[in-house]
């Protein structure tokens, strides 16, 4: 797979608040034609299908624009997961305008959502970079936070770690070229390997009977091994040569029980 711009066709939308969330099946889609089939009280607007991942498992949300039939546009400033009137989450996804960007919306109305992909594949390699140090620090994860210009891990561990040292492991997992690909495991496979569960805080979503995966390496060929497997919602690289020059840029001392390791892109 390579980040060469891509959309996705249009197709004939149902009206629905579930938002068709194409960012899953291939993080590479940069826009798509879509249909607004509400809007929120507060300016949110969603969409029956979108490229817009929202914030969750500790990665931001996406920015980008929505380009009307007319040629004019709206600044997306964040994408959210839908909620119910009781704060539960929905199969919805929101598109939150940025300030100052106030259009009427008609129900029906077919635009195109296109994200700010320099911003998307820069998570995108911060993600796939997460899960490297998950397998350099194999440790239980007790908290994750990846934004466009640094992610951290917050590691349940005591004891100490050495940035050189991570730094120069992510260098050699990039250099390897570790393919990274999709999959998903029954509910059943992951309660008979809880270990795949990486975080301590955030649970895989369940109800579908299937959960979706992330590997990085492990895919069959010659000499390939397996890096990392954990369930992940989350939008990565296809490769880990990708990612680039990542480094680590401090390490700390949270608690008694946890060690937060910070990752920046190197200048």
């Amino acid at each position: 797979m390579t980040t060469d711009d891509r959309s996705a066709p249009a197709t004939s939308p149902t009206p629905t608040l579930a938002t068709q969330n194409l960012f899953r099946e291939d993080a590479y889609l940069r826009e798509c034609q879509a249909t607004v089939v509400a809007v929120q009280p507060d300016g949110g607007i969603v969409l029956d299908r979108t490229v817009f991942y929202p914030l969750g498992g500790g990665q931001a949300g996406d920015s980008g624009v929505l380009l009307r039939a007319d040629g004019s546009t709206v600044a997306i400033a964040d994408t959210r997961k839908g909620k119910d009137a009781e704060g539960r989450p929905t199969a919805a996804i929101v598109h939150v305008p940025a300030p100052g960007e106030i259009a009427p919306w008609t129900v029906g109305e077919a635009v195109t959502a296109r994200i700010d992909w320099e911003r998307r594949h820069r998570l995108m390699r911060f993600h796939t970079t997460t899960h490297l140090l998950c397998h350099l620090v194999a440790q239980p994860v007790n908290g994750c936070s990846i934004t466009p210009d640094y992610a951290r891990l917050d590691f349940h561990m005591d004891g100490a770690l050495d940035k050189n040292a991570l730094t120069a492991g992510i260098a050699r997992l990039v250099a390897e070229g570790h393919a990274v690909t999709l999959g998903t495991v029954t509910d059943a496979e992951l309660d008979a390997n809880p270990a795949l569960v990486k975080s301590m805080s955030v649970q895989p979503p369940r109800g579908t009977g299937q959960v979706r995966t992330v590997r990085v390496g492990g895919t069959g060929e010659a000499g390939a091994p397996q890096i990392d497997l954990q369930p992940c919602g989350g939008t990565h690289v296809a490769h880990t040569g990708e990612i680039g020059t990542v480094v680590v840029t401090k390490i700390e001392k949270k608690g008694a029980l946890s060690r937060r390791v910070v990752l920046g892109f190197a200048a």
